[in-house]
């Protein structure tokens, strides 16, 4: 009798493991099977589904096989980053200052970096993605992270009040495209172009906290920073804008690398509907502020005490990069004080039929990205009239030569004092002194900023490498071969509207 219990119970317990295991062998397949439905469904997302999914830092490589993942890449910058954190400092400090000044907040009367450290956490890089647009060419989009602990003070004074202000908790998400330009002789890469790409958009994330002192000494010294930050890296380095760096110790002609104006954009500014009113008694001041470039705004006359304004201006606007550009409109309330935004919008340039006329009527957002905005109550809309001329070679040399005379030009009104600066806005008096200085209409003045922005920045990198030199075993050249303008685009002004006409590169509007 126990050897029967025995030999049942004996069956039954293996009877009972097999049903085991064979449940859980199916139970596994199905969750693998609901695993490997849920990576489909992924894997069909575009970047905006997956930016909702994972948010705005996730690597390129997760979403876009292409990119690559360079772990011991990531292992050697880190034992590299002491040495590349002193020649960096040099590069910087020697770049980044003349910028300061040129980008300075007209509020503020003196900006200069303090100090500059970039501390000892190495940048990472989430993926790389290697292509070639051109055969002498090796282009490389770097998804760069960093969220380091460098230790920069800015010197800031304004109204005989000067505040050190730190830059702390810094971090950068952004793809940078690095160009390779290819040559037949040792190194066998004459040039490196370097920029920031502007989709997706850099981010740039930081606190402003006053050394020994409060922030409240420099009213809206914080929107200053950050505008002048933010029109840095839109106006220098997001792509189409680059810095191109010569490499090898001999004379490179790098003219065909550089940026140069592509066409340009006329525009005429009609009307607005329906703005909102910002004041307690009476009614908004409008006018509109124009730019492809940040640095370069223009602006309309000031329509009093009307908030359905008729401006019928027009203003000639420089585009170097159709493709990737965009032109931005904003409209403020005239204030005693910071002017008001009443509203902005933009118009992609890509969406314009050279040679052809187009009238355009859009509605006008609180801000351009829209996901921090609470109010999102109607702003009223404005209506364009637009016509895209695209340069001839001939036109091209012309508008190049012409940004070089109107640069000496400005930077001779700085130095006599009519402008404290190439951010300053010139009113009418200032642009005749311009234009009687060179023979160029007033309307062409302010494209003078321009080419002063470019050529300045270019050079200061370019000394900035020399002197970081011994960190890398030979010293750049600075020097090279460039056509008579610099890169950033200007033409002569011929319009035949009767309204006035003004560049690229006008009187500059500051952000509220």
């Amino acid at each position: 009798m126990g050897l029967l219990s025995g030999i049942f119970l004996g069956m039954a317990f293996g009877f009972a493991l097999m049903a085991g295991w064979h449940w859980m062998m199916q139970y596994r397949s199905a969750k693998r099977s609901a695993k490997a439905a849920d990576i489909h469904v992924l894997s069909s997302l575009g970047r905006d589904e997956l930016k909702k999914i994972c948010g705005e830092s996730f690597p390129e490589w997760i979403s876009f096989p292409v990119y690559e993942q360079v772990k011991w890449l990531n292992k050697q910058l880190s034992k590299m980053w002491p040495y590349i954190a002193d020649a960096g400092e040099l590069v910087i400090r020697a770049s980044v200052e003349p910028l300061l000044d040129q980008y300075r907040p007209p509020g503020i009367s003196e900006l200069k970096l303090d100090k500059l450290e970039l501390g000892t956490v190495a940048p990472k890089i989430e993926g790389i993605r290697v292509h070639s647009h051109k055969e002498s060419q090796i282009t490389m989009d770097i998804d760069l992270r960093w969220g380091g602990d460098p230790n920069i003070v800015l010197e800031v004074e304004a109204a005989k009040i000067s505040i050190p202000i730190q830059l702390k908790d810094l971090q950068v998400f952004t793809i940078v495209r690095v160009i390779f330009q290819l040559a037949e002789e040792i190194p066998c890469i004459s040039a490196v172009v370097a920029a920031l790409l502007a989709d997706p958009p850099p981010r740039i994330d930081y606190v402003l906290k006053a050394v020994g002192g409060s922030l409240t000494g420099i009213p809206g010294v914080s929107d200053m920073v950050e505008d002048m930050v933010y029109s840095i890296v839109t106006d220098t380095l997001q792509w189409p804008h680059r810095i191109v760096v010569p490499i090898g110790g001999l004379p490179v002609d790098t003219s065909e690398l550089e940026l140069k104006p592509q066409g340009k954009l006329t525009v005429t500014v009609v009307k607005a509907n329906n703005l909102k009113n910002m004041e307690f008694i009476g009614k908004s001041d409008p006018y509109v502020a124009l730019h492809i470039r940040p640095l370069f705004k223009v602006k309309t006359k000031t329509v009093d005490d009307n908030l359905n304004p008729v401006w019928n201006e027009t203003f000639e606007l420089i585009a170097e990069d159709k493709e990737t550009q965009s032109l931005v409109i904003e409209v403020f309330d005239e204030d005693i004080g910071d002017d008001e935004l009443l509203g902005m919008t933009k118009m992609p340039l890509i969406d314009l039929v050279p040679q052809t006329h187009k009238e355009v009527e859009l509605r006008l957002l609180p801000k351009l990205d829209m996901t921090k905005v609470k109010d999102k109550k109607d702003r009223g809309t404005i209506t364009l009239k637009v016509f895209y001329h695209e340069f001839t070679k001939e036109e091209q040399r012309i508008a190049m030569e012409e940004e070089k005379k109107l640069a000496e030009e400005k930077t001779k009104m700085s130095q006599d004092g009519v402008v404290s600066g190439a951010m300053e806005p010139l009113d009418e008096a200032g642009s005749a002194v311009a234009a009687g200085g060179s023979g160029v209409e007033p309307a062409s003045t302010g494209a003078s900023a321009g080419a002063a922005s470019g050529s300045g920045f270019v050079g200061s990198v370019g000394s900035g490498l020399s002197k970081a030199g011994r960190f890398m075993g030979r010293p750049f050249q600075s020097g090279s071969k460039r056509t008579s303008g610099s890169s950033h685009g200007g033409s002569s002004n011929h319009s035949g509207h009767s309204s006035p006409v003004h560049e690229n590169g006008g009187p500059r509007i500051p952000k509220s």
